[in-house]
């Protein structure tokens, strides 16, 4: 299966970033529609301006198997954030926005080195604010070689105009599945009416990719995969999440109930979520997922 952005023709790839990058001009690249000015240099919620900010790149080997496989995924950290997660484990690259802005020309370039190592995908690390400019990087890319998937991964507070924007430019989407509370989604990401925005982003994700297909190796190669981050005392609302995948997305969605959750940044300033999560709190997790019947659910021990 060719990676979908190769189905495009260069006019369309051209329409869709022209798209975008006017989007900016009156920002509503996100759902916090700061209408700031990003070309002229205005800075909104994300503090970025048309150009894309990079931390780091590498071949990341600790993601889903069915991105990692041998080389590794293509990962990419891009500088900033559209949520303010008082947990954040990369805090340093969301929310004191440590990178370098650099030219379209050389995040294509970094693409095709990445895809040089071996790497089975392009993952693109908090891509939302910056999709402007990963689009002009990737129709640059594209014309010099890039065929490897492009990974959408992502806290899931997507404007779902842009999302209808990027059809066919994105092959796999790896949103996160954060909250069913939104007084909890303010508290600790700043994210009003998240749940909304989340289930609204998955549908059309879930529209355009469909479930998760992998190639005869076992490596994903288009499709959704929906990451769920066990939180102390239930704070994420899981019960209601895995309602929603069951019956609005699909039963055989892949998802990954993450185990890794750790009080870091200023997690200690909120005594409920200041300490990591039990071993009981993610079985119950597992088996709320089980009790809906989702048929294909990736995490520790499972």
């Amino acid at each position: 299966m060719n990676p979908i952005y190769l189905e495009l023709s260069f006019d369309e790839l051209i329409n869709i970033r022209d798209n975008l990058f006017l989007i900016l001009e009156n920002c509503e690249i996100c759902p916090r529609k700061c209408h700031v000015n990003r070309i002229k240099g205005e800075k909104g919620y994300c503090k970025l301006g048309k150009s894309a900010f990079v931390f780091s790149y590498g071949p990341h080997f600790g993601e889903e198997s069915v991105l990692v496989g041998v080389n590794g995924s293509g990962t990419i950290f891009f500088t900033s954030c559209n949520l303010s997660c008082v947990f954040c484990q990369n805090y340093e690259i969301s929310q004191y926005r440590r990178g370098d802005e650099i030219a379209p020309e050389e995040l294509a370039s970094i693409m095709l080195k990445l895809q040089t190592m071996g790497c089975h995908n392009i993952n693109l690390v908090s891509p939302t604010p910056q999709i402007s400019a990963i689009v002009e990087s990737t129709i640059i890319a594209r014309e010099k070689g890039l065929k490897i998937p492009m990974v959408y991964n992502t806290n899931a507070y997507d404007s779902l105009e842009t999302l209808r924007i990027i059809n066919g430019i994105i092959d796999i989407y790896m949103p996160d599945a954060k909250y069913s509370d939104n007084t909890n989604a303010e508290k600790y990401s700043d994210a009003p009416e998240y749940f909304e925005v989340m289930k609204n982003a998955i549908r059309e994700m879930q529209n355009q990719v469909g479930n998760l297909q992998c190639n005869k190796l076992g490596i994903a190669e288009r499709g959704l995969i929906v990451r769920h981050l066990v939180l102390p005392n239930k704070i994420a609302g899981t019960e209601i999440i895995m309602k929603f995948l069951s019956e609005e997305i699909s039963k055989n969605v892949f998802l990954n109930i993450m185990d890794q959750y750790y009080p870091c940044f200023k997690a200690f300033n909120f005594k409920e979520i200041s300490r990591k999560i039990t071993k009981e709190e993610y079985e119950e997790v597992v088996s709320i997922a089980r009790k809906y019947d989702l048929k294909k659910i990736y995490g520790k021990n499972i």
